[in-house]
């Protein structure tokens, strides 16, 4: 029987989602074209960014609630899955395909994860931790 991705496995998701994205130019070969290799860095800087405020386990400053999380991923991927079109590098196949492929894994991974919210319990003793620890 199928089972939504939980929590945890959707911060792995983004977790490998980041560098593989913020990459991509370079592993994949299109940083001749521009406008694609800075939305790579882009995308993969606001997915990173949006994991650290994630209210969840692996949320370095936990405030933005998971579901807010997940609907980022979406828009991201439907973003992503436009993008070669709407900013005029569709010909370059390798970036386009690289695009779709991104935002296929977005729209993937953010509709199969289960979108419950934290424990309260949980969250309130992962915040006691981080307030334990040392001011940067």
């Amino acid at each position: 029987m199928w089972q939504p991705i939980p929590r945890l496995y959707h911060g792995i998701a983004d977790a490998s989602f980041v560098p593989a994205v913020a990459t991509a130019p370079e592993t994949v070969g299109f940083t001749e074209e521009p406008i694609a290799t800075t939305l790579c860095r882009a995308i993969s800087a606001g997915t990173m960014i949006s994991g650290l405020i994630t209210k969840a386990e692996w949320g370095a400053v936990p405030v933005m609630p998971f579901k807010a999380h997940v609907a980022l991923d979406l828009a991201i991927g439907v973003f992503s899955l436009a993008a070669p079109w709407a900013f005029g590098f569709a010909q370059n196949t390798k970036a386009r395909n690289t695009f779709l492929a991104m935002g296929a894994v977005g729209l993937v991974v953010g509709l199969l994860t289960q979108v419950d919210e934290m424990d309260p319990e949980k969250e309130r003793i992962l915040r006691l931790k981080a307030d334990a620890l040392p001011a940067l």
